[in-house]
């Protein structure tokens, strides 16, 4: 057994032994370069990562595989991560019928032409149509609130299943032009609400949510105007609020959000579909919530207010009304209510599941797959940095230097990965790399973050992309050496039509050949002119419009690397 061999056991060995410190960064990384453990705890974690090692494909060599570049099978996983999310495919998982029975995770309920539907978020339209596919003979009636401009841009690329069919009872309404909320979402909005209303103890309500819905269903709290709403969170946002803060407010300040839809449709029964681009996939911030009761609490909203110096001088009138009074739902009569709605709130898909199929396509391919984390985040020149390390670690032909694994640990806390599943990623590629299990596809998905310094044209995969591709400088070349993409599920990248880029460790002198300054085009934030002009546009990821959005993938595909043994 080598030196890495043993101590990469020992960091698996303190973490299982300290698993109560796995919320402190600073604890685990100690604990990761600590000393050595037992020989009796040591076989306790080997045992533990067995059903792992299993995970390798049997059988499979790299030179035997399908006859098909790195970048392309690349591509073929993201693809696959794609495909798990489409809007149809979810509502297929999620929602099934039996007869006159429609049947929602373990629960069942009854069909007797009392279905209503409501929808909002980038993706509805879709899952509005397969579900009106589903259960379209008992659907009394329904109002979507789509982006503007979402069906002819579906009809344009050829996603003519994710319209609704001639004659439909689902009123389409498009709206929050530029992702913001505007008086044509306010407008879906009301038609929602008062869809909701109506709605007896017989009834039944079926919600799907997906990203961007809180734009698609803006309903400030009268007197309270969509203008004064939007204005005070936007001096929020340029303040330095969090997204939690932000949403605080939003749902104080409004009917719908914050379980205000379920309420508004008491006493029928609510189950909402839910359709994730939130990390960590907690329910009351994606669409801010609107069928998840949470307390609005005025002094909470206040005390934020003050935080961010928004203090009552400097507060329109009706905001002021608002937040003075205590703040409850309606029920279906208009009247205030504290009883509880009847909602069964079900996640039908996530960047989880999509790493999940990516991982099973990559077994297919002959690749054996590891899931960092769905969750990465932060700042793109970090997230960047901690890729190229893990694929000099996962690459390296000798025994990797301790001061690379304590490096790649240090990146943690600044990408949102949990200093255990770096130790667990680290653990299985050095097993792999020294046992030759083959080729390796290490995942991960999240939302990093670019700072903004020009005024190119790009996005966050793209630059994440550009900036990978110059930390893997000096390895090896495919196929031999490591091949990264970074793709946005919604199949778009910023402003462009591109959804990311595939990347290696020949970019950098690709561009030198070509004479592209790759320095300049990050300074300008330009990285789609970048990967357009770099041969051709050979590397950029054009899948189109997906209809879906959960978030971004990131894939690292590993080859496999002869080891030198010392002494021979």
């Amino acid at each position: 057994m080598s030196r890495f061999h043993q101590t990469s056991i020992v960091l698996i060995v303190n973490l299982e032994v300290h698993s109560s410190h796995r919320g402190n960064p600073e604890a685990t990384h100690t604990l990761c370069t600590g000393a050595f453990c037992k020989r009796s705890l040591m076989a306790r974690v080997l045992s533990l990562f067995r059903p792992l090692f299993l995970l390798a494909p049997v059988g499979v060599r790299w030179a035997t595989v399908h006859r098909m570049s790195l970048d392309t099978r690349a591509r073929e996983v993201f693809a696959a991560a794609v495909e798990a999310v489409r809007p149809d495919v979810v509502v297929r998982r999620g929602l099934e019928r039996v007869g006159d029975t429609i049947l929602v995770n373990g629960h069942s309920f009854t069909l007797r032409n009392n279905l209503h539907l409501v929808g909002f978020g980038k993706a509805v339209l879709g899952m509005a149509a397969e579900a009106e596919r589903i259960i379209g003979d008992h659907l009394v009636r329904g109002v979507v609130s789509v982006p503007n401009g979402i069906q002819e841009t579906l009809r344009q690329h050829g996603k003519d299943q994710m319209l609704l069919k001639e004659g439909s009872c689902i009123k389409v309404m498009e709206g929050a032009k530029n992702n913001l909320p505007d008086s044509e979402a306010q407008r879906a909005a009301e038609c929602i609400k008062e869809l909701a209303s109506t709605l007896t103890q017989n009834d039944l309500l079926l919600v799907l949510i997906s990203g961007g819905g809180s734009a698609l269903l803006p309903a400030p709290i009268p007197p309270i105007s969509l203008q004064e709403k939007l204005d005070v969170t936007r001096r929020l946002a340029a303040a330095g609020a969090t997204i939690q803060e932000l949403n605080s407010v939003r749902r104080a300040l409004s009917l719908l959000k914050g379980g205000g839809l379920a309420q508004c449709a008491q006493p029928a029964q609510v189950v909402a579909l839910i359709l994730s681009d939130v990390i960590g996939d907690p329910l009351d911030l994606i669409a801010s919530g609107p069928t998840l009761q949470t307390e609005v609490c005025p002094e909470e909203i206040w005390a934020v207010l003050d935080r961010y110096g928004l203090y009552a001088a400097s507060l329109p009138a009706s905001i002021k009304e608002v937040l003075g009074r205590s703040v409850q739902r309606c029920d279906a009569t208009g009247n205030q209510s504290d009883r509880p709605a009847d909602v069964l709130n079900t996640l039908i898909g996530s960047n989880g599941i999509a790493l999940e199929c990516a991982g099973r396509r990559a077994r297919e391919l002959g690749f054996r797959p590891v899931v960092l984390s769905p969750g990465v985040c932060g700042d793109v020149q970090s997230v960047s940095r901690l890729y190229g390390l893990l694929a000099r670690f996962a690459c390296s032909r000798e025994e990797p230097p301790p001061e690379l694994p304590a490096e790649i640990l240090k990146l943690g806390p600044e990408t949102g990965v949990d200093s255990w599943d770096l130790c667990r990623a680290m653990q299985v590629l050095g097993e792999g790399r020294e046992q030759d299990w083959g080729a390796t596809c290490l995942l991960a998905g999240g939302e990093p973050t670019v700072q903004l310094s020009g005024k190119g044209r790009g996005g966050r995969n793209q630059e994440l992309a550009l900036k990978v591709g110059l930390e893997l400088a000096g390895m090896e070349l495919p196929p031999m050496g490591p091949v990264f993409l970074s793709g946005g599920t919604d199949g778009q990248d910023g402003p462009t039509e591109a959804a990311g880029a595939v990347t290696d460790a020949g970019l950098g002198e690709e561009a030198r050949t070509q004479g592209l300054d790759t320095k300049g085009f990050l300074i300008n934030n330009d990285s789609f002119t970048f990967f357009s002009r770099l041969s051709s546009g050979q590397r950029l990821l054009l899948p189109g419009l997906t209809g879906t959005n959960v978030m971004d993938v990131h894939i690292l595909l590993i080859p496999p690397t002869p080891v030198i043994v010392a002494g021979q």
